[in-house]
């Protein structure tokens, strides 16, 4: 008989993040600030750890989210694809300054790296990037007359996403395009937290819509239980 996954629940973002340690990579969602677990990323800030790599799409907006943990000296190396924007100032300063590096990734070849590790696939081959920079060191062949590049997955330590609710068992459904990355990005980790607007009981969620089973999440951060408290 198979042991039931456990599904960790906590009213804060301390909580939550007690497993995350220096040098962690970690998958955060998002595409810009759609789906960006903002109250996770705050709550890294307090926790302290330092030299991360981060995996997202972006690398910040303003100075808030993915830029206020890059403001506070916490990561080493950016993975993305799309690191500068009208107001990605944090990112651009830190990279043309030495502080931070970064391996830019085209954006479904993003995707499908950590789709990959999740599914536990070895590697695939893409034309995404053949006969350019970044395609330099990496193994090509032509398949069909077509140059493809070989990409690796991406693994994780931890993954910080957002999802709209979460049921007793850690199954998710998620709001609209902020669903984006959390899917992939929840089967690609050892570790899978995630903070949603509200748990509901198991079964209140229609088996149909459940985008993220409960097997890949391990601690969920519910926001409402944390907005009753600092209300009582």
């Amino acid at each position: 008989m198979s042991a039931v996954r456990h599904v960790e629940f906590h009213g804060s973002a301390e909580a939550a993040l007690s497993v995350v340690r220096d040098s962690d990579t970690i998958l955060v969602g998002g595409f810009g600030m759609a789906g960006m677990p903002v109250t996770l990323i705050d709550g890294l800030i307090d926790a302290g750890p330092r030299d991360l790599t981060i995996v997202s799409n972006n690398a910040g907006n303003g100075e808030a989210g993915l830029a206020a943990l890059l403001k506070a000296g916490r990561v080493r190396k950016v993975v993305c694809s799309f690191p500068r924007q009208h107001d990605s100032y944090v990112f651009d300063e830190l990279y043309r300054s030495g502080q931070v590096e970064l391996e830019l990734v085209p954006q479904g070849t993003l995707a499908e790296r950590m789709r990959a590790a999740g599914a536990g696939i070895g590697g695939f081959f893409t034309p995404t990037g053949f006969g350019t920079l970044l395609a330099e060191g990496k193994e090509t062949r032509t398949i069909d007359g077509r140059g493809y590049v070989l990409e690796l997955p991406i693994r994780a330590d931890v993954a910080l996403i957002a999802a709209h609710r979460a049921d007793r068992v850690g199954n998710l459904v998620y709001r609209k395009t902020a669903r984006n990355f959390g899917p992939v990005m929840a089967a690609a980790a050892s570790t899978t937290i995630v903070e949603v607007a509200s748990v509901v009981e198991t079964g209140a969620l229609d088996p149909e819509n459940i985008v993220t089973p409960g097997i890949y999440v391990d601690h969920v951060l519910d926001r409402s239980a944390s907005t009753k408290k600092n209300r009582a």
